[in-house]
């Protein structure tokens, strides 16, 4: 019996919160439609740029001569 009366109230409260959260949503999608603000700040303009500039570099990195190598190359 309990549990019935659990169900009766949880089931329609979660109903009406997941009503609330997607006219929420709603809201918020009409605003940033209405105010659109710049996508990216400084800080990632900047990581970005230091990442493509570190990845330019291993793209370059070449590979030390191994120890084979380096005998044969002394002989």
């Amino acid at each position: 019996m309990l549990y019935k009366i659990f169900m009766f109230v949880m089931i329609p409260a979660l109903a009406i919160g997941w009503l609330l959260y997607w006219l929420r949503e709603r809201k918020l999608d009409a605003e940033e439609a209405k105010n659109p603000h710049e996508t990216t700040s400084e800080t990632l303009k900047k990581s970005r740029t230091e990442v493509s500039t570190w990845a330019q570099q291993m793209a370059d990195f070449k590979k030390p001569a191994g120890p084979s190598q380096r005998e044969e190359q002394s002989d």
